[in-house]
């Protein structure tokens, strides 16, 4: 397969970041571009982040040298690239004009940002679950005037804990489902070394994120219709959201009632024989298996088990019955990689395999 060439605009934060290092060497995405905000445009990207890089590996030959674009400069960028993954840090009314810029300048746009994810005719996607919801696509480029650009998204890094888990489970109706998140600093884009109010500390308070915990999953779960997606009206999820002193990874609590209360071994069945598209397509990101139980009682942790999967894979454990619910588990996810970064190449390569990513 011939490349695509591919930007990432917001590369000098910590999810832009990670992005780069995951693009680096994968078979079908080349980095040809770089951009940020104007204070880092026209530096060499090594001299940008110079001080500020995160990752626990250094800097991609590729890019180290590249000379950091403007944004903004949505011409400039696109002239470069077949499309953009976007993943900048700014108001929610810049991000979605942004975005919709780099759109109807006809290049796609794989966004980890939160801006367009409630628009109706915006798809979305955790891969395995609704690859199906890329169809909206077509309804949105009619009401932004596009050939070939559109904008997709990927949910909320905390979700990608729990829904996951279940979406295999939805067949014995998913009733009402209450989480608990706790969740890691790089979530907030930061580490651990330079947020000294973290340690020995949880803050029981994440701006804005119980709300993203109880809505998106169900636009995730929605039905496309001629007007866009409209959300699922169940279940019903209650969510509180804590920070936690832990580098990466999201882990959820989860109690669940069903209208129709499967067995234990049921529920670990599901989990077992779930198949999903980006899996059955063979792309590069997709982890095989997708979900991994473990049968320990002290199972999953974000130390131990982060990287399952590359860091793609979502770890489950400690199911048990639930005396006020039906059963109780707890689920994990890192949550830059299937959570952020990951997850939007994985959204690419099937978005690419789907034929709605082109060559221009």
């Amino acid at each position: 397969m011939k490349q695509f060439r591919v930007a990432v605009v917001g590369a000098t934060g910590m999810v832009g970041q990670r992005f780069l290092t995951l693009l680096d060497g994968r078979p079908w995405f080349d980095v040809a571009a770089v951009a940020a905000s104007p204070r880092s445009a026209g530096q060499p990207y090594g001299q940008a982040v110079a001080g500020r890089w995160m990752m626990d590996r250094l800097i991609p030959q590729r890019v180290l040298g590249m000379t950091v674009l403007d944004a903004s400069d949505v011409k400039r960028v696109s002239a470069e690239v077949d499309f953009v993954f976007c993943a900048v840090d700014m108001n929610k009314d810049e991000i979605r004009a942004l975005e919709e810029a780099y759109a109807k300048a006809e290049t796609p746009v794989v966004s980890n940002n939160s801006a367009n994810r409630h628009i109706p005719d915006v798809p979305m996607l955790i891969p395995e679950i609704n690859p199906e919801h890329a169809e909206i696509i077509t309804l949105q480029r009619r009401r932004l005037g596009t050939r070939s650009g559109f904008i997709a998204v990927k949910p909320n890094c905390s979700i990608q804990s729990y829904v996951p888990v279940l979406h295999p489970l939805r067949g014995f109706g998913l009733k009402e489902v209450s989480v608990c998140t706790y969740q890691a600093v790089s979530g907030a884009g930061k580490r651990l070394a330079d947020w000294p109010e973290m340690e020995d500390n949880v803050i029981p308070y994440i701006g804005g994120e119980e709300v993203k915990s109880e809505r998106e999953p169900l636009k995730v779960w929605g039905e496309l219709t001629g007007e866009g997606i409209i959300s699922a009206q169940t279940p019903v999820i209650a969510a509180q959201c804590l920070r936690v002193p832990v580098s990466d990874g999201h882990i959820a609590a989860v109690s669940v009632r069903f209208d129709k209360k499967p067995s234990g071994q049921e529920i670990l069945e599901a989990w077992r024989n779930w198949e999903t598209v980006p899996q059955q397509l063979g792309l590069p990101s997709a982890p095989t298996p997708f979900l991994r139980y473990f049968e320990e009682a002290d199972r999953p942790q974000p130390r131990l088990d982060k990287n399952e999967g590359r860091g793609m894979a979502v770890t489950v454990g400690r199911l048990r019955e639930d005396p006020i619910f039906d059963w109780r588990f707890v689920a994990l996810s890192h949550n830059t990689l299937r959570g952020a970064a990951g997850g939007g190449v994985l959204t690419a390569e099937l978005l690419c395999k789907q034929g709605w990513i082109k060559h221009k």
